[in-house]
């Protein structure tokens, strides 16, 4: 193979017809990669930051800015980044060789997170695996490795779990032949000297921008998956930059595993500036399946402010506000602009204070909800199928996925909570609900159901944890009134705000108010009492479908959908 010359060593990569980075595909759980075009966006509200803040300056002109991607995989940005760079330097290194061996020895760092994509990292940026190689469009790199930096590292075991990332020992302990699935990069006390240590001097990087690991690639999956991406941004903020630009799925938002701590800490922050929204994963990265969506944000050390927030869907912006994070009264981002002045209108409506969305104690609906296991029998637990004396009728859902059950019964002295509610009347709801996106629609999309079917519970009735319990209720008909109410859209767009995954638990109803349940609700009476503007009921309208009060009660009100 012939080496090219030095004037042909051109960055325009992006402009190939296939480039092969749009149609690589993912390698795990854990290594999802950035299609080029996404990438590339990124990099434009980057740049428009940078303007922004520097009297118009353009970003890819400056010789001395320092990008780390510290989670590269394919090499996307690193790569997009030095395809700009090598652009925008023409005029401070009007040599392309000397230009292009500045940008990727003073201005471009990566660190792999497996030795398989550090080595497919240096192919997109050298053009060689080998950053000193023969064929390396870097002619002043002194090691195979260049500044994209792997080696292979250990994960710390106490008790069975990774201190740093809480991976399982027994999942990853398996030996140097396969890959640790321990990422250096989480994988210490203290970031910035390891920065140091690993690319020498003291490293100061303006900008960090990349694609982390989404969850521990330990054999867990769906549920049981626990979430990693938190601690990537948490330690990609300890080293200080500038401006700091990751994607990340959208579920942190309102929920998820172990991310209370992570989600507080990120709302509290006013440095993120920006956050483009997908709900439609498959509309940023084709081909993956992220349930609640992602996004990308840009958070800028030296401007903190409200947040410009853009809502994608469907190939267009559907909305765009400039907002704060944390509305006052939420202890959740809200993440449909829209919803901002409905929830307002609510609280104000409701005697709450104006410009909160936080529902006066007494008026707040999940009062009346129960706790995730209402008498304190599991969902596994087994119910009888025939009546004994003193027993009590009991709801249940059993069997494979859950999708299936009925009414059994159980003796009343083995109910140890909600003792008060056994004779009264009251309303089951499955405690988890997960949109199927019925005809091929992604179960994210709306129009959503958000919860299952309500039903009346009888005096003389429980259920087990599949089903959680509202009241009580005096008279029968006030029951039938909340589940009036439950089948009104606003009521269900409202518990959607507080809800992150199929999990139903008495928190989804925070922004929920409660009502007269001596008489019957509709969504007309609901927009009329709050006084929804035409754009907010169409909206309300076309989020949420229908629901009918009859049926069969065991298929709807609970998913079999993974967390």
């Amino acid at each position: 193979m012939t080496q090219a010359a030095p004037e042909q060593a051109s960055f325009t990569l992006r402009g190939r017809n296939p480039d092969v980075l749009t149609c690589i595909a993912n390698l795990s759980n854990d290594e999802v990669f950035t299609p080029p075009e996404f990438a590339n966006r990124m990099l434009d509200t980057l740049a428009a930051a940078w303007a922004a803040d520097h009297d118009g300056a353009d970003l890819w002109a400056n010789k001395s800015v320092r990008f780390l991607d510290p989670f590269t995989k394919s090499g996307i940005f690193l790569r997009e980044i030095t395809s700009r760079l090598t652009e925008g330097l023409k005029e401070e290194f009007p040599d392309l060789q000397k230009r292009v061996n500045h940008i990727l020895t003073k201005q471009v760092f990566g660190i792999g997170i497996t030795h398989l994509t550090s080595l497919l990292a240096r192919r997109s940026v050298y053009c060689s695996k080998y950053a000193n190689g023969p064929h390396s469009v870097a002619k002043s790199c002194t090691n195979e490795q260049g500044n994209i930096w792997f080696e292979r590292t250990e994960h710390t075991w106490e008790s069975g779990k990774c201190t740093y990332c809480g991976a399982s020992q027994k999942a990853l302990d398996r030996g140097e032949g396969r890959e640790t699935h321990a990422y250096a990069f989480i994988h210490t006390d203290n970031i910035k000297a390891r920065i140091n240590e690993l690319f020498g001097g003291n490293m100061q990087f303006d900008v960090i921008i990349g694609n982390p690991p989404y969850q521990l690639d330990d054999a867990g999956h769906g549920a049981s998956a626990a979430p990693i991406y938190h601690l990537f941004v948490q330690q990609a903020k300890a080293l200080e930059p500038r401006y700091l630009s990751l994607v990340i799925p959208a579920r942190w938002f309102a929920g998820g595993k172990g991310l209370d701590e992570f989600r507080e800490s990120m709302l509290a922050d006013n440095r993120t500036r920006v956050i483009h929204d997908y709900w439609l994963v498959g509309e940023a990265f084709p081909g993956v399946a992220i349930q609640g969506g992602l996004l990308y944000f840009l958070w800028n050390r030296e401007a903190p402010g409200d947040c410009d927030v853009s809502t994608h869907y469907e190939g267009r912006v559907l909305s765009n506000v400039t907002r704060p994070l944390l509305e006052p009264g939420s202890d959740v981002f809200i993440r449909y602009n829209e919803a901002v002045p409905i929830l307002k209108k609510i609280v104000a409506t409701e005697g709450g204070t104006a410009g909160s969305v936080l529902l006066p104690e007494q008026k707040r609906f999940m009062n009346l909800v129960s706790a995730r296991k209402p008498f304190g029998l599991p969902t596994n637990f087994k119910v009888r199928s025939d009546k004994r004396k003193g027993d009590v009728i009991t709801y249940w859902n059993g069997g494979p996925g859950f999708k299936r059950g009925g009414k059994g019964w159980v003796s009343r002295a083995e109910v140890t909570e909600g003792i008060d509610l056994i004779d009264k009347w009251k309303v089951f709801i499955g405690g988890a609900y997960g949109d199927r996106g019925g005809g091929g629609a992604s179960r994210d999309a709306p129009p959503k159901a958000v919860l299952g079917r309500p039903f009346i519970g009888e005096p003389g009735s429980i259920s087990t944890e599949t089903y959680i319990c509202i009241g009580p209720f005096k008279e029968e008909n006030e029951a039938k009134n909340v589940t009036s109410y439950i089948a009104c859209k606003l009521t269900r767009f409202l518990v959607m705000l507080h809800k992150p995954s199929q999990h139903a638990t008495k928190k989804v109803y925070t922004f929920v108010p409660t009502q007269d349940f001596s008489k019957t609700w509709t969504d007309d009476k609901l927009y009329a009492k709050y006084g929804l503007s035409d754009e907010e009921i169409k909206f309300v309208e076309w989020m949420i479908r229908p629901m009918g009060l009859t049926g069969d009660v065991s298929d709807e009100a609970v998913s079999d959908d993974d967390d």
